[in-house]
């Protein structure tokens, strides 16, 4: 079986044990969860629900809003049953407990892209005033919180041993290559046909600027989560991330970041227009 069907596969089985309340939303159960990311007991599981609760505190988000205890019934032969205890999951639950899982099992890595990618894409369809925004616009907004999260990743990065000017240059060009298919930030220039003082990230639709901000939300949680330290692994760590990045949008159908047109105006030229506009106001 080739690697992208058993992605697919793994992706169907997410989606296979997914239920919905009376009311349409959305929920896992912690059990049947655990046994499709192949934890041989449940008890085997727990730890993991615990780190990823931790994780849900620690991202200010309310565990009990994504966690919420409930008592299942079960067989035990015969036609008997007996309660026992379970977790009932949101989305953003199962992401966290896949993102804190063994990365050394592959239903477990792609769970990982699965349910990240999948969360990202819910938030933004949850946010109506986002979907009415023009293109402009939404580059615009996604350009903004790239910024932020660089912020976030360059204080990762430096945790990691990442520390001059020079060695986050490659860093960064790091995270290119593997979300480029190879193509550095030089390559990437060239194919956009920028200047060198132009900066990448201003002269992107908002697709492949989505592409890069769940690049760089992901590599600073990874470099986070796995304590990486040297910046030779937090380097192949952001060349990685970005490599999946790029596999997900394949298994997807999507179009890959370097095909994506360049639209005709910068992030500069839309803000300056957008300032004009409000001083006629």
């Amino acid at each position: 079986m080739t690697t992208k069907r058993v992605v697919e596969q793994h992706h169907e089985t997410f989606e296979g044990i997914r239920q919905f309340d009376a009311d349409g939303n959305e929920f896992w159960i912690t059990r049947q969860l655990a046994k499709v990311l192949e934890y041989s007991e449940y008890r085997h599981f727990q730890p993991v629900i615990e780190r990823a609760k931790e994780s849900c505190r620690n991202s200010g988000h309310a565990v009990e809003d994504h966690f919420e205890d409930v008592l299942d019934m079960v067989d035990i032969g015969s036609g008997a049953k007996r309660q026992i205890a379970d977790i009932r999951l949101s989305r953003y639950a199962c992401y966290l407990i896949v993102q804190n899982g063994d990365p050394s099992k592959p239903v477990i890595a792609n769970g990982q892209t699965y349910f990240a990618l999948q969360t990202r894409r819910q938030e933004l369809n949850d946010n109506e005033a986002f979907a009415r925004l023009s293109e402009n616009d939404k580059r615009l907004a996604i350009r903004n919180e790239l910024a932020e999260h660089n912020k976030h990743l360059a204080a990762a990065a430096k945790d990691a041993g990442v520390e001059t000017p020079l060695d986050y240059a490659i860093f960064q060009d790091h995270g290119y290559k593997g979300l480029y298919g190879g193509k550095g930030a030089k390559d990437i220039h060239a194919v956009k046909g920028l200047k060198k003082s132009q900066k990448i990230l201003d002269h992107m639709g908002s697709t492949e600027l989505a592409a890069n901000l769940f690049r760089a939300t992901q590599t600073e949680e990874k470099l986070r989560r796995d304590k990486v330290h040297g910046k030779q692994i937090a380097n192949q760590t952001h060349f990685e991330v970005g490599k999946k990045v790029r596999q997900t949008i394949d298994e997807l159908g999507g179009t890959m970041p370097e095909a994506l047109p360049t639209p005709e105006k910068s992030i500069q030229q839309i803000e300056s227009a957008k300032k004009k506009l409000e001083k006629k106001k």
